[in-house]
């Protein structure tokens, strides 16, 4: 069992002002694997500090001097991805096809800031105009458990791109894995005070890097409520914010989609990183005139997504994180049954054989009406529903009838077709014929989905504010 004890300031390791101490569960056997002591306002203030002083130097470096830092990080992650992966899969319980290339696409973030970085114009002119983009300061970067080391990767990837410093605090579920993940960057070698990381529960370290003066940028992944709170309580300081805060993704198969390959997409979509991804297709909207035959493909596909060990290979669905969010998934199956959809597949309880874990049922509902509870909020769990529609201009209003707007998905043989629904979907990325990224392209949301963009020249530019040097 790991005991961690210190955070990462001014480019070392020191041990926590804050004394509370939390135990880290393994989620397949809900055994403690770790203890983390956890920062408090006292360790954030230092963190903070260490930053700003680092702000007035490293602020101040050119395009090559960053990205040579860039290089340096994608080299120190990459040569420690086995390790990033053993823990995620432990820690958290991502399973082991998808832990191994979240790490991966992580260390490459680094190398898609460089280009992003070295094709973005940071001075324009026009007669005796000049203008610049400058580092805003000091960013707060608060991320989620979920797939921990690629958030952390990507959040300080722009950052540093941009010319900023930072103060990272990433989810206290993740202690082991950021554990790993500060080694990488303690091995990269940056300079002192560049990236400070504090763990520590958000109502603490987090509300001080919203609250503190000496903090200009805060970006946060994670819930529409904690998003809300941000951008509320960091208007005092004028805080500039990036929020990213999850979705109720549509997948909206036409009726010429081949469902050979639209359903075990689908699935795919749906259950990617065991249900917990924010950009999870977890409504299938299929045309009325093949629900049936839907249906059937969806019972026949089923069997090849397993639920079960982690590190197995052929496992395509893991656990939940934890007990709370183990319960989350139960009640909206409840609810859903309750409001009358129909379970298809799963249902209930953990899968046979796995009562020792955090373990649901894969659970597909059919008779789901858009208005349902499961069809409205979001669940963050293996849960699936499938929702009729009458046509093309029907798909798109049931589709764009929710509060969310991150993400969504189109399937169909027709790409002409299939482009022009997705122009019309209110989403910060539509996906055509499966799971697809681009590391260049932006990604964010609309509506309660959040503020801002990240990836490529548009997350730079979210660190970054202009100034015009005008002579006469």
């Amino acid at each position: 069992m790991k005991t961690i004890t210190k955070h990462y300031i001014d480019g070392a390791f020191v041990e926590s002002h804050g004394r509370e101490v939390m135990d880290l569960i393994r989620p397949t056997d809900r055994q403690i694997i770790g203890r983390v002591t956890l920062g408090d306002e006292e360790d954030t203030r230092r963190a903070i500090a260490a930053a700003k002083r680092a702000f007035a130097t490293f602020g101040r470096t050119s395009k090559e001097e960053r990205m040579e830092i860039l290089r340096k990080l994608h080299h120190a992650v990459s040569a420690r991805s086995a390790d990033l992966t053993r823990v995620m899969v432990d820690e958290y319980g991502g399973v082991v096809q998808f832990a191994g290339p979240i790490v991966q696409a992580g260390a490459e973030v680094f190398l898609s800031a460089e280009k992003a970085l070295h094709e973005l114009p940071l001075t324009r002119s026009w007669g005796k105009t000049t203008v610049t983009m400058e580092p805003v300061g000091v960013a707060g970067l608060i991320s989620p458990w979920n797939a921990n080391a690629f958030f952390l990767c990507m959040k300080l990837a722009s950052a540093v791109a941009a010319g900023c410093t930072v103060v990272m605090k990433p989810s206290e579920l993740s202690a082991l894995q950021t554990s790993v993940w500060l080694e990488c960057v303690h091995a990269a070698k940056l300079p002192k005070g560049l990236c400070n990381v504090i763990s520590g529960r958000g109502e603490v370290v987090g509300a001080e890097l919203v609250r503190n003066p000496d903090v200009a940028k805060i970006s946060f992944t994670g819930s529409a409520a904690v998003g809300r709170s941000i951008m509320r309580d960091g208007a005092a300081t004028m805080k500039r914010v990036t929020l990213e805060l999850g979705g109720k993704s549509p997948n909206i198969l036409l009726d010429d989609a081949d469902l050979r390959k639209a359903i075990p997409n689908a699935f795919i979509i749906g259950f990617l990183n065991n249900g917990q991804a924010c950009v999870a297709g977890t409504r299938l909207l299929v045309p009325r005139s093949r629900l049936d035959e839907v249906k059937r493909a969806i019972v026949d596909t089923i069997p090849a997504f397993p639920v079960g060990d982690p590190t197995d290979p052929k496992t395509v669905v893991g656990p939940m994180v934890n007990q709370k969010q183990y319960e989350r998934v139960q009640s909206y199956i409840r609810k859903g049954i309750e409001e009358g959809a129909e379970v298809l597949v799963g249902g209930e309880g953990p899968p046979p054989g796995l009562e020792s874990g955090y373990f649901a049922k894969p659970t597909v509902f059919v008779n789901v009406s858009n208005d349902m509870t499961i069809a409205r909020e979001e669940i963050f769990g293996p849960v699936l529903s499938v929702i009729a529609y009458e046509d093309d201009e029907d798909a798109i209003m049931i589709a764009n009838d929710t509060e969310y707007g991150l993400h969504a998905y189109v399937s169909g043989t027709d790409i002409g077709r299939a482009r022009r629904v997705a122009s019309q979907i209110q989403a910060g990325r539509v996906a055509i014929n499966g799971l697809l990224d681009d590391q260049q392209a932006p990604f964010g949301g609309f509506k309660h989905s959040g503020v801002g963009r990240e990836f490529g020249i548009y997350g730079i530019e979210a660190y970054l504010e202009t100034r015009a040097i005008l002579e006469s």
